[in-house]
């Protein structure tokens, strides 16, 4: 049989091989980023449900590691302390989402518009977002002083004296707040960001169309902005709501859970578990269901959304 008389079928297809080059390319290039992923944070990630499983000390003892199988867990559903954190780090959240979150769409929309000195202002938005947070807890530790600290002198000049100093860091009704307003401030220019990219990608053509039939800016708001910010409110909503469980630095370096245990939060609770006291294990076992209760707020939200077409 010669080669003109070989069926097609046999003959190899140049479009598969392409295929089948480009998907070794792409293996290839994303290969280096999966095995550090791998590396350094899904190894120690699945490590930790063993730990948790054991009596493991931060620091090696002369006592061997015992396997306790869930008794770790049992101690922390039975420690008082640990509601108190998982509260109040929920009350954070569900106060930050709002704050932050509207704070950075407002920001968004007003940056969408044709301003002078674009750029400069995106770049002063987003500034806090890109400065540590130690720094923003430095300066914000100097603005909540009590009781003659700048933002008490603001607050004392706005109401004319009527309204007496803020302990804001040491008053219980107040820190978490105060924890509140410095976290939106400093974060907000990340979820701005994604919501500039996500007006961005909204076509033209259907703020014209909707200019053409005669919708008023607020009819082009409601019915093309936002449906077209559907898959970013979204996005911006989980990763905040995971952020704001994680929350810690804050905590950690301006009131240490307190005053009376009212900024202790889940993730201060494990840190004080599995450093200072040494409880590697416990600590492992906290930080297990810290990852089960975000996944299931994540999977739930998303679920939401979508069922209420947001």
């Amino acid at each position: 049989m010669t080669l003109q008389e070989t069926p097609a079928a046999v003959l190899p297809r140049p479009g598969r091989r392409r295929d089948r080059q480009r998907f070794w390319q792409e293996v290839g290039m994303i290969a280096p980023a999966m095995l550090l992923l791998a590396i350094f944070l899904i190894t120690p990630f699945l490590l930790s449900f063993w730990t948790a499983m054991t009596n493991q000390p931060l620091v090696p003892r002369p006592t061997p590691v015992r396997f306790v199988g869930l008794l770790n867990f049992q101690r922390v559903f039975t420690d008082p302390l640990f509601w108190t954190s998982l509260w109040n780090v929920t009350r954070f959240t569900i106060w930050v989402l709002p704050v932050q979150c509207g704070l950075a769409f407002l920001t968004a929309l007003l940056l969408h518009q044709k301003l002078p000195m674009q750029n400069l202002l995106r770049g002063l938005f987003f500034l806090p977002a890109i400065t540590s947070m130690v720094v923003v807890c430095v300066i914000w530790g100097t603005l909540f002083q009590y009781p003659s600290g700048p933002l008490n002198q603001i607050v004392g000049f706005l109401s004319g004296g009527l309204i007496q100093p803020i302990d804001w860091l040491g008053d219980p009704d107040w820190a978490m707040f105060s924890i509140v307003l410095l976290s939106a401030w400093q974060a907000y220019g990340f979820q701005m960001i994604i919501y500039l990219a996500g007006l961005q990608g909204i076509p033209d053509e259907l703020y014209d169309a909707a200019r053409i039939d005669g919708a008023s800016a607020l009819r082009r708001f409601w019915h093309v902005t936002m449906p077209g910010l559907r898959p970013t409110h979204v996005f911006v909503l989980v990763i905040t709501t995971i952020q704001a469980f994680k929350l810690y630095t804050q905590v950690a370096i301006l009131t240490q859970g307190g005053p009376k245990e009212s900024t202790e939060t889940v993730v201060h609770y494990m840190v004080r578990a599995g450093f200072e006291e040494q409880k590697l294990g416990y600590a492992s076992a906290v930080s297990v269901i810290l990852f089960v209760i975000v996944l299931l707020i994540a999977l739930l939200q998303r679920k939401l959304l979508r069922r209420f077409d947001v």
